[in-house]
C-alpha cells in the first residue's frame, strides 16, 4: 500500500511594525499558510530560509537577508521606493519583486502643496514672528494662475495634478509617456525637461531613485528655472545634485526650495541645507502617516490572496528598471 507525504504550506515571512490588525488581516489571506512575524527583518531567523513569501521594510532587506531568503517566490516591500533594498542579490534573486508603490502618494501631494503655500506666503517668517510674539503682517502671493511642472506623473504626480487644479494652477508635467494626463495641462517629454523648467513657478520633483534619474538636476536644470521659481523634491534624495542646488539657492538662481527627501538621511548637523536661503526642510516625513503604512499592508495583503490563487500580482517592480 502506497502513501503520499502531506502537501507542504505555504510559509509565510512578515517583518515590520504590524499591529495585531494587521497580523489578522495578513493571516486572513491565507488562512491555510504557516505564518513568522517579526518587528525587524534580522529577526525572522531561521524563518527566512523557509518562507515562500516574504514581506519587509525595504531599509531592513540587506543582501545578507536576500541570500538567506533561498526559497522566497514572492518578496513584498512596504514602501513605494525600492531603491533601498534593490541591490545586486535581489536583482538576481528568482523572486517576484512587489512594493506598495501608491501608499503615499495622497500625504505627498499634501505635502507639496503644504510647501508650495509656505513658500509662496514667506509662512517661515509667521512662525519666525509667532515665537517671537511679533505681529509682522506682510504682503504675498497666491498659488492662482501660477504654475507647476511635474517632473514624473506617477500616483503622487497624478494626485497633486488634481491639488494643484483645486488651486487654480496650470499643471504642467514631463514623463516617459506624452499621453494625456487627467488634470494635466500639457504633458510633455522627458526631453522637454528644460521646457518645463523655464515655465514653471513651482517644479515638483515624484520621479523614483533610478541609475537614470540619480544627479538629473544639475548646474544646467536648476539655471534653466526662472529666479522666482521654487524647487520642491519629496520622492528621493540625490536627484538633485547638492552642490548644484546649493549654488543655485545661494546665488539666486531660484528663488527657494523645499526639500523632504535628502541624499544622506538623517540630515546630519553639519548640512549646509539647514542654513540655506529660502528653504524648508522636513525629515522624509511627507508620506509618514498610519494611513500610508496600512495602504502598505492592504497591497500585500491583496497579493498575497493573488499569490495563493496564481492570478496577477499588482505592483510588480521591473528590477532592471528600480520600479
Amino acid at each position: 500500500m502506497s502513501s503520499t507525504s502531506p502537501a507542504r504550506r505555504l510559509r509565510v515571512a512578515v517583518a515590520g511594525p504590524l499591529t495585531q490588525s494587521n497580523r489578522e488581516e495578513v493571516e486572513a489571506a491565507a488562512p491555510d499558510a504557516e505564518f513568522s512575524f517579526a518587528e525587524r527583518t534580522a529577526d525572522l531567523g531561521a524563518s527566512l530560509a523557509e518562507a515562500d513569501v516574504l514581506a519587509s521594510p525595504p531599509a531592513e532587506f540587506t543582501p545578507d537577508i536576500v541570500r538567506a531568503a533561498t526559497r522566497a517566490k514572492l518578496i513584498h516591500l512596504f514602501s513605494a521606493g525600492v531603491d533601498e533594498a534593490l541591490s545586486p542579490e535581489l536583482v538576481a534573486h528568482p523572486a517576484v519583486l512587489t512594493c506598495s508603490k501608491g501608499n503615499g502618494a495622497v500625504p505627498l501631494a499634501e505635502h507639496a502643496m503644504m510647501m508650495m503655500l509656505m513658500l509662496n506666503r514667506n509662512a517661515t517668517q509667521w512662525v519666525k514672528a509667532q515665537d517671537e510674539g511679533r505681529w509682522l503682517p506682510h504682503r504675498h502671493g497666491e498659488l492662482n494662475g501660477l504654475t507647476v511642472g511635474l517632473v514624473g506623473l506617477g500616483n503622487s504626480g497624478r494626485d497633486l495634478a488634481a491639488k494643484a487644479k483645486a488651486f487654480h494652477m496650470e499643471v504642467l508635467g514631463v514623463h516617459r509617456s506624452s499621453s494625456a494626463v487627467p488634470m494635466v495641462d500639457e504633458v510633455l517629454p522627458m526631453s522637454a525637461l528644460h521646457e518645463l523648467l523655464s515655465r514653471s513657478d513651482f517644479v515638483v520633483v515624484s520621479v523614483p531613485r533610478t541609475p537614470q534619474t540619480i544627479g538629473m538636476f544639475g548646474d544646467a536644470e536648476f539655471r534653466a528655472m526662472k529666479d522666482t521659481g521654487h524647487f520642491i523634491c519629496y520622492s528621493r534624495g540625490g536627484i538633485a545634485d547638492d552642490a548644484s542646488l546649493l549654488r543655485a539657492l545661494r546665488e539666486g538662481w531660484i528663488a527657494g526650495a523645499g526639500i523632504d527627501a535628502h541624499s544622506e538621511e538623517p540630515l546630519p548637523p553639519s548640512s549646509p541645507f539647514w542654513t540655506a536661503p529660502r528653504t524648508i526642510l522636513t525629515p522624509h516625513d511627507g508620506a509618514n502617516t498610519h494611513a500610508t503604512w496600512q495602504r502598505g499592508v492592504d497591497y500585500f495583503v491583496e497579493n498575497l490572496v493573488k499569490f495563493g490563487s496564481g492570478r496577477e500580482l499588482v505592483n510588480v517592480v521591473d528590477k532592471a528598471l528600480g520600479y
